[in-house]
């Protein structure tokens, strides 16, 4: 059967904002909750969403789990699977890898939003937040940041 827990109401006046920026490594995900949560903190964040939006097209942001590194390990194969480097690709300006990158960024999305209630992610138990990097060669990500709700100040 199913259940809709008590409503609660909060007014969403404000909208703080920050840049994350994220030092891959190459190929896997990078998880980055941590700092989602500092963030929130630092803002003093109350009730509302974490809009996150990342500023590339060859990596992507996931929600994945976040107890068993075996999972990560396996859908960086999964991916490999669908989009291999080694397909007759015609777009490799910047390598075989590159267009491979595109085509797993555009599965896995770029932006996500979070609901916020009392200040902490709404996530799952085993969930965490990811940039998943998609190219081989390490890069420097960018992640914008937003919390649009209540705050502690308000």
């Amino acid at each position: 059967m199913n259940s809709l827990s008590a409503i609660r109401t909060a007014p969403a006046g404000s909208i703080a904002s920050a840049t994350l920026t994220v030092q891959t490594s190459g190929e896997g995900f990078f998880e980055i909750t941590r700092e989602l949560v500092r963030f929130l903190q630092a803002a003093r964040a109350r009730d509302g969403m974490l809009l996150l939006f990342l500023r590339h097209t060859s990596a992507s942001l996931v929600i994945q789990e976040n107890a068993d590194p075996d999972v990560r390990a396996d859908l960086v194969t999964a991916l490999d699977r669908i989009a291999p480097a080694d397909a007759g690709w015609v777009h490799e300006a910047e390598g075989p890898d590159d267009m491979p990158a595109h085509v797993k960024a555009m599965l896995d999305g770029v932006s996500l939003h979070v609901p916020v209630a009392d200040g902490a992610l709404c996530l799952g138990t085993w969930q965490g937040v990811y940039v998943a990097e998609h190219r081989r060669a390490p890069h420097r990500r960018e992640v914008i940041l937003q919390f649009v709700g209540s705050c502690g100040d308000e």
